[in-house]
């Protein structure tokens, strides 16, 4: 047997295996990505550190001889995938020092309800030290030792990180993102795609988007567009389910917004698209992310 014939048998099995550990994860992947989006100030950078934190956490766990508790295992694993990629990306805030204890005395609340509807803006003005324990445990309710173990230090600690961050935030009245300006020529893309898809003319997008563009299913598969029969898809899943899109904007960047009936102002999912020149080089379906519209602010353009 040769080593493309030993590589291909082992395929279904690391498929099914990749299967198996993100149904594992399912039910913590809308919380991962609170965290994640507020650590980064970002609904899709957050969706990118959900991504490459479990990625990383799929590679350790074939190395373990028991399985360690998940959900804080995971956790701690985000947290180090997010402060790399604040460091990598030069955001704001980004030298991550040890936080000295102080005497004082921090209430133990579960969730600030303000907090959780605060913008993401919010969260990146604080250190990241702050800005974990703040997401932690006044968006997320985390207790206090929980805190402690995804950040690696003492709750003295995290208790003065709290107070701290709880006088330095002010979730009333943040401005929002400064919007992405798009080319004229991208602009007339974007609505162009809209007005296709809302068409329904399948080959009006393919001609739009052209051979060389790439898919990206985000948590699923990547690959050219024309292989993946993309809209092909589209007109199974139509028969039982009306979607609409529409142009619109996310943490100031332009997105597609695609709305099924009976979703009002917030979408169910968003695409993503990136350009080449003035060319769409690459679609980011968030379909199978659907979290991602529940802590998203969606502005119609």
């Amino acid at each position: 047997m040769s080593l493309r014939d030993d590589t291909l048998a082992l395929l279904p099995a690391a498929k099914e295996a990749r299967e198996r550990f993100l149904v594992l994860v399912s039910a913590l992947r809308p919380e991962l990505h609170r965290y994640c989006a507020r650590m980064t100030g970002s609904v899709f950078d957050g969706e990118d550190v959900v991504q490459d934190a479990l990625a990383k956490a799929y590679f350790a766990l074939g190395q373990m001889a028991e399985p360690p508790p998940l959900k804080p295992w995971l956790f701690r694993i985000a947290h180090n995938v997010a402060l790399d990629f604040l460091k990598r990306y030069d955001r704001k805030h980004v030298d991550v020092v040890a936080v000295v204890p102080e005497p004082v005395e921090t209430a133990d609340r579960d969730v600030d309800p303000e907090l959780v509807e605060a913008a993401l803006t919010v969260f990146v003005e604080l250190p990241p030290v702050q800005r974990s324990a703040l997401i932690l445990k006044d968006v997320l309710g985390h207790s206090l030792d929980e805190v402690a173990a995804t950040l690696d230090t003492s709750v003295g600690a995290v208790k003065a990180a709290l107070s701290r961050a709880r006088a330095n935030v002010s979730p009333v009245g943040t401005a929002a993102p400064a919007t992405q300006s798009l080319s004229a020529a991208r602009k007339i893309s974007l609505d162009r795609y809209v007005t296709l898809f809302n068409q329904r003319n399948w080959q009006g997008l393919r001609t739009l988007l052209g051979e060389e563009t790439r898919l990206d299913l985000v948590s699923r598969v990547q690959r050219p567009l024309l292989e993946a029969k993309y809209f092909d898809n589209y007109t199974r899943v139509l028969l039982n389910d009306d979607i609409r899109a529409a142009p619109g904007f996310v943490d100031g960047v332009p997105v597609i917004g695609m709305f099924r009936s009976g979703d009002g102002f917030s979408p169910s999912y968003f695409l993503l698209l990136e350009w080449a020149g003035d060319g769409i080089s690459l679609i980011r379906d968030f379909h199978y992310v659907p979290y991602i519209a529940r802590d998203a602010r969606f502005a119609a353009a």
